[in-house]
Formats: C-alpha cells, sequence, structure tokens
C-alpha cells in the first residue's frame, strides 16, 4: 500500500499487462466496492497513482444518462463538469502556501486523451458518445427526479458521484486525465419506475464489456499526453 501525505488510497495499487502494455489499477471504491463516493479519499488516490509513475489516467465511471443519447449500455467521453459536490477535500493547495495556486479548469478533461478515446472507440466499432457533460452528485443516494430536471437545464448530459473532485486533483498534479462515462441507467424520471439495483448491474455488464474492448484498442497506439 502507497502512503501518501493525505492518508491512504482506497486500496493497493495493482501493477498489470493488457494487450500487450503496462497498466495500473486502483478502485477508488475500495477493493470490495465498500467506499461510498462522499467517503473516498481522492487526494490519496491521485497521489499514490502519480507515486506508481502513472502520467495518464482513464477514469472509467457508471453514471445515469440524461441526454437522449446517454442510453443505458452506452458509453461516453465527457468534456465538461458541473460540479453539485460539496465538504470534499477538493484540492491539494491549502496548506503553508507561498501563494494562492489557481488551475485552468476551462477544459477539465485532457482533450490529447480525449482524442485518443475517441480514436480507439472508432477502431473497436464501439457506440461511443464523444461529447457530453458530466454533473457530479454527492451521493449516496440517487437524485430526485426534480434534480435531474434542473441538471438538465443546467445542461448536464449524464450524472454520477465520482467525477469531483477527481479531475481536478488530477489537474493539480499535471496529469493527463480522461473519463470513460458508462451509462447504467436512466436519471431519476426519465425511465420507466424506480431505478434498480438489478437493471444497474445488468447494463454495467453490458458497458464494462464495451470498456475492455476500448481500452485493448487504446493502448497499444496510446501516446503521451501532455495535460492542458
Amino acid at each position: 500500500m502507497i502512503r501518501t501525505p493525505f492518508g491512504v488510497p482506497s486500496a493497493p495499487v495493482v501493477f498489470g499487462r493488457l494487450a500487450g502494455s503496462d497498466v495500473v489499477f486502483l478502485p477508488r471504491h475500495g477493493s470490495g466496492h465498500t467506499i461510498p463516493p462522499h467517503r473516498v479519499n481522492y487526494r490519496a488516490n491521485l497521489w499514490a497513482l502519480r507515486e506508481a509513475g502513472v502520467r495518464q489516467i482513464l477514469a472509467v465511471a457508471a453514471v445515469g444518462g440524461i441526454h437522449r443519447e446517454m442510453r443505458p449500455g452506452r458509453i461516453a467521453f465527457p468534456d465538461q463538469i458541473v460540479d453539485y459536490t460539496w465538504g470534499r477535500a477538493s484540492t491539494y493547495f491549502e496548506e503553508e502556501l507561498t501563494d494562492v495556486v489557481h488551475i485552468d479548469f476551462t477544459e477539465p478533461y485532457c482533450p490529447h486523451l480525449r482524442a485518443q478515446l475517441i480514436a480507439a472507440a472508432r477502431r473497436a466499432d464501439l457506440d461511443a458518445w464523444e461529447q457530453g457533460t458530466y454533473g457530479a452528485t454527492q451521493g449516496p443516494r440517487l437524485e430526485t427526479a426534480a434534480e435531474i430536471r434542473r441538471m438538465a437545464r443546467d445542461g448536464c448530459d449524464m450524472v454520477g458521484m465520482t467525477g469531483m473532485p477527481e479531475a481536478a486533483l488530477a489537474r493539480e498534479l499535471e496529469l493527463s486525465y480522461a473519463c470513460c462515462a458508462v451509462s447504467v441507467n436512466w436519471g431519476a424520471g426519465l425511465g420507466r419506475g424506480p431505478i434498480s439495483g438489478e437493471l444497474i448491474e445488468a447494463n454495467l455488464r453490458t458497458g464494462v464489456t464495451r470498456v475492455r474492448r476500448l481500452i485493448e484498442s487504446l493502448l497499444p497506439g496510446l501516446r503521451d499526453a501532455r495535460p492542458d
């Protein structure tokens, strides 16, 4: 377990190989999926990945679909974020500073890494939506129908609980960071009936199969992506 100045990460960093390339994996919710989104130690996780030598991060995230393009089972590569979270440790720059640090977050996801994801999805003939705005909510509860309607008015195309502060922390560490969002259900009030765990699991299995195909297409030609 890599220890960091910000505590212990969610799980030990796992090193392996996939599609002939070295990869590193860290489950943000813990090895047994026991850490809720508002309790994830995002600062320790990103720090541990950097200490392990990681410079490019593909964050895989389950989301609820808001835009009609985000039907369950589909993957997407968001290009913007709206942050609705609160109370999370969201920066590395708050203690013993000589100057206040402001990162440019105009484009929250690395455009170079996103472009490679889009190209990899096309090579793998995957039905991926190549854009979208991720709305990050606090969790762990799901949203109300009224909250989803508000998020739609705000321009959100999908809703998840882990997108922030993860993306901002990666930018502070100068890591190239992009997201592959897996739609596992329609947002509250947009589907038929209640949102069930069984429905989420079924769509997640479909989405994860597509994510694996994406990664296998991405890795062989992955180039260094400079964070912007």
